[in-house]
C-alpha cells in the first residue's frame, strides 16, 4: 500500500462543481489502487483577492497577524466542502486546519516557516481508511497564533507533509498537465517534460516558471520526496521531479524560463576604491529590494560603473535610494531602465558539455538580439534583452537547442 499526497489549487477546487469532481477522482484513485490518501488544498480561486478587499475596507494597511487570521478561513471553507462531497460519495473522510494538524511554524506572519509538523493523528486516521484533506497554506505558532506561509504555501503545505508522513510521492495538481519545456503560450511547440531534476525545477521557478513555489521544490530536494505535477481536468502521467540519474544526463538543456518583471539600474562613474559595492547596495538592501544580476565594469580613468537589475515594481524606489548615493559617492550619474527581460537556458546537461554558451550567444545574434547582461551558474545561463525581443529570443533558443516537438 503506497501513501500519497495530493495537493489541489484554487483552480481546481474553484467551484462546487470541481470540488465534487476532484472528490470523485479521490475515490476512484483509492478504490483502484489503494492508496493512503492525504490531500491539500487551497481556498477556492478568487477567495483570497475577496478577503484582501474586504480587510482593506478595515484598515489601509492591515495588521498581518489579523490577515492571516482573516486568509486562512479560505482554506477551511474548501476542506469542509471537499470532505462533505466525499462523504457524499460513501468515502469516509477527515478534515484539519493547520492549527488542528499541529503545523508548528515560527512566527512570521504573512511568510511563515514551518518547523514541525505533529502526523499523529492524520497516521491514526490513515490506518483507518480515512481520506484525510488538510488546509494548504497555514499553521500556528508554538503559542497557537494562526500563521501563514505566503504565495504558494499549499504546495508547501503539501510537501512537508509528504516529508513527515514520508510518503512514496507528493503530486501537485494544477491547470497544467506537467512542465514544459517553456510556456507554452510564447512557444506553442513546448513538449512536457517526463522528468525533471529538483535542481532544474529550482531555476525554472526562480526564474519565472510559476507552475511550483521554489519553497515547496527546496523541501521536496532537501528530503527526497518525489514531486509529480500533473493536471486537475485531463489524465497523464505529468512530470516527475525528482533526483538526477543517467537518462537525465542525455538532455542538454531541459527548458528556456523568461521573467518579464525586471528592470535595470546603473551607478555610472562611481570611484573605484574597496567598499564602494557594499556602499550601493546596503540602502537596498536595507529598503527590502531584492536584487537579482549584478555586473560591474571598471575604466581607464580608475571609475567603475555598476549596473544591477530588481524587480520591475521596485524600480521607481530603487532609482530614488541611487540618486542619493550617487551624490554621496561622487558618482557621475544614475541611469535606468525598466522595459528589460530575462531569458535563461537550464539544464543539468550544462555540467559535462562546453560550448552552451557560445551556442547560446550565436542563436540568439543571428536574429539581431543584444545581450546587455550575463550571469551564469552551473546549470544555467541567463541573459537580459530588450523587452521587445522576449518571444524571439524564447523560441530561437527553444529551436536551437532542439527542444520543440517532433
Amino acid at each position: 500500500m503506497s501513501l500519497h499526497v495530493h495537493k489541489y489549487g484554487g483552480t481546481s477546487v474553484g467551484t462546487t462543481e470541481k470540488i465534487q469532481n476532484v472528490a470523485k477522482k479521490l475515490v476512484a484513485c483509492k478504490k483502484a489502487n489503494g492508496d493512503q490518501l492525504v490531500v491539500v488544498v487551497s481556498a477556492m480561486s478568487g477567495e483570497t483577492n475577496r478577503m484582501t478587499e474586504l480587510a482593506k475596507q478595515m484598515q489601509a494597511t492591515p495588521s498581518a497577524k489579523q490577515m492571516d487570521v482573516l486568509l486562512s478561513t479560505g482554506e477551511q471553507v474548501t476542506i469542509a466542502l471537499l470532505c462533505m462531497a466525499l462523504e457524499e460519495l460513501g468515502q469516509e473522510a477527515v478534515s484539519y486546519t493547520g492549527g488542528q494538524v499541529k503545523i508548528i511554524t515560527d512566527e512570521a506572519h504573512g511568510k511563515a516557516r514551518i518547523e514541525e509538523i505533529i502526523t499523529d493523528n492524520i497516521q491514526a486516521d490513515l490506518a483507518a481508511g480515512r481520506i484525510v484533506v488538510v488546509a494548504g497554506f497555514q499553521g500556528v505558532t508554538k503559542s497557537g497564533a494562526i500563521t501563514t506561509l505566503g504565495r504558494g504555501g499549499s504546495d508547501t503545505t503539501a510537501v512537508a507533509l509528504a516529508a513527515a508522513l514520508k510518503a512514496d510521492e507528493c503530486r501537485i495538481y494544477t491547470d497544467v498537465d506537467g512542465v514544459y519545456t517553456t510556456d507554452p503560450r510564447v512557444e506553442p511547440k513546448a513538449r512536457r517534460l517526463s522528468k525533471i531534476t529538483f535542481e532544474e525545477m529550482l531555476e525554472m521557478a526562480s526564474l519565472g516558471s510559476k507552475i511550483l513555489q521554489i519553497r515547496s521544490v527546496e523541501f521536496a530536494g532537501k528530503y527526497n520526496v518525489p514531486l509529480r505535477v500533473l493536471s486537475t481536468f485531463d489524465d497523464g502521467d505529468g512530470t516527475l521531479i525528482t533526483y538526477e540519474d543517467d537518462d537525465m544526463e542525455k538532455a542538454l538543456i531541459s527548458g528556456i524560463a523568461f521573467n518579464r518583471d525586471e528592470a535595470k539600474v546603473t551607478l555610472e562613474g562611481v570611484p573605484d576604491m574597496p567598499g564602494v559595492a557594499a556602499a550601493i547596495l546596503k540602502p537596498i538592501s536595507d529598503a527590502n529590494i531584492e536584487i537579482d544580476m549584478i555586473v560591474q565594469n571598471i575604466a581607464e580613468d580608475k571609475t567603475t560603473d555598476f549596473t544591477f537589475t530588481v524587480h520591475r515594481n521596485e524600480y521607481p524606489k530603487t532609482m530614488q535610494i541611487l540618486q542619493n548615493i550617487c551624490q554621496e559617492l561622487g558618482a557621475k550619474k544614475v541611469t535606468g531602465d525598466d522595459k528589460i527581460v530575462k531569458v535563461s537556458i537550464v539544464g543539468v546537461g550544462m555540467r559535462s558539455h562546453a560550448g552552451i554558451a557560445s551556442q547560446m550567444f550565436s542563436a540568439l545574434a543571428d536574429e539581431g538580439i543584444n545581450i546587455r547582461m550575463i550571469s551564469t551558474s552551473e546549470i544555467k545561463i541567463s541573459v537580459v534583452v530588450d523587452e521587445k525581443y522576449l518571444e524571439l529570443a524564447v523560441r530561437t533558443l527553444h529551436e536551437s537547442f532542439g527542444l520543440s516537438v517532433e
